[in-house]
């Protein structure tokens, strides 16, 4: 049994990432139901979260039906991050994750995210420091390193491990890689396989289907596995990895009525949460994947992708069950 901290989250835990503007409450909702065993917020900045920037306090709603559940927040100061923590641990999450791994140029190159991996003394004292602040289990992600010629990773996570986090996520890929190029695994190994680590280690990066869940597992023996982009409008992959890896069989994919049921769900709780505009908008996202596959969609997409009415929206969902009668269905 995988335990962070004193949280069991089972014998070879799946975890939803944390990736903004896609990890609301809504999507997590559709992912819990489909097998994801731990999820974590959009990573929330520590700026907004201690000036009670209205965007960043909203993402700290968190509902019984999700947990376990982490909070994630960024930021590149240290004493706000402290500040941060303690507002976080307040909302009530199992526990609260660092985000030491976001590469993108606003976050990164302020020396937040994934910035931070260019100073690794900095990274470990406000580790330290958020550690100290706060009861609840302290986890973090991060990447391999910068780039090529800064990747530290070992020395990252026993840093870490000795300042106290509880658990340590890597994604496969350096900040100069962005999500360009292949996860490179090995060196995720190198840390599962460290004698001196004695955390859980998960791996991210690059797992889309059973199969590869599986040839992972086995070949880096990793504790469990983040899933992010490949669970973007199909949610249904938690379940499948692991009935694959309790049977060896692939579940049917799920058919056009389930397809419309869970895209309905999430729609409906994206408004209820955001309000008609923005939860209508952000929805646009999941579509494409939601009905990835079937031939001569794209007018329907195009459609939904294009409505900015809740009721118009919910008449188009219903046209494409009728429309499309439930066969098997595969992923492109």
């Amino acid at each position: 049994m995988v335990k962070i901290g004193n949280l069991e989250i089972g014998e070879f835990p799946l975890l939803l990432a944390p990736m903004e503007d896609v990890s609301d409450p809504p999507f997590r909702a559709v992912c819990k139901e489909n097998g994801a065993d731990m999820m974590y917020t959009e990573f929330i900045s520590s700026e907004g979260l201690i000036r009670d920037a209205a965007k960043s306090v909203q993402k700290l709603d968190i509902y019984d039906y999700e947990r376990p559940i982490g909070i994630q927040i960024f930021g590149d100061k240290i004493d706000s991050m402290r500040q941060a923590a303690a507002i976080a641990e307040e909302a009530g999450p199992e526990l609260v994750d660092i985000n030491y791994g976001c590469p993108v140029k606003k976050v990164a190159c302020k020396g937040a995210g994934a910035g931070i991996l260019l100073d690794i003394p900095k990274m470990q004292k406000m580790t330290e420091e958020i550690v100290k602040q706060v009861e609840k289990p302290v986890t973090v992600k991060t990447r391999l390193g910068w780039d090529d010629s800064t990747i530290k990773i070992v020395e990252v996570a026993k840093r870490l491990q000795d300042v106290g986090i509880q658990a340590l996520t890597i994604h496969g890929r350096t900040r100069q890689q962005m999500y360009k190029g292949v996860a490179d695994w090995t060196k995720i190994a190198e840390v599962k396989n460290h004698p001196d680590i004695h955390i859980p280690i998960f791996g991210n990066g690059d797992i889309d289907s059973p199969e590869k869940a599986k040839e992972y597992k086995e070949k880096f023996g990793v504790d469990g596995i983040m899933i992010g982009r490949a669970a973007i409008g199909y949610p249904w992959i938690f379940n499948e990895i692991k009935h694959f890896l309790e049977t060896g069989n692939k579940l049917t994919p799920p058919d056009m009525n389930e397809r419309v049921a869970v895209a309905k769900k999430h729609l409906t709780f994206s408004v209820e949460w955001k309000g008609d505009r923005t939860g209508i908008y952000e929805m646009r996202r999941h579509y494409t994947n939601y009905f990835r596959g079937i031939p001569n969609f794209k007018p329907y997409r195009t459609r939904l992708v294009e409505s900015e009415s809740y009721d118009e929206l919910m008449a188009i969902l219903d046209e494409v069950s009728e429309q499309f009668p439930t066969p098997v269905l595969t992923m492109a």
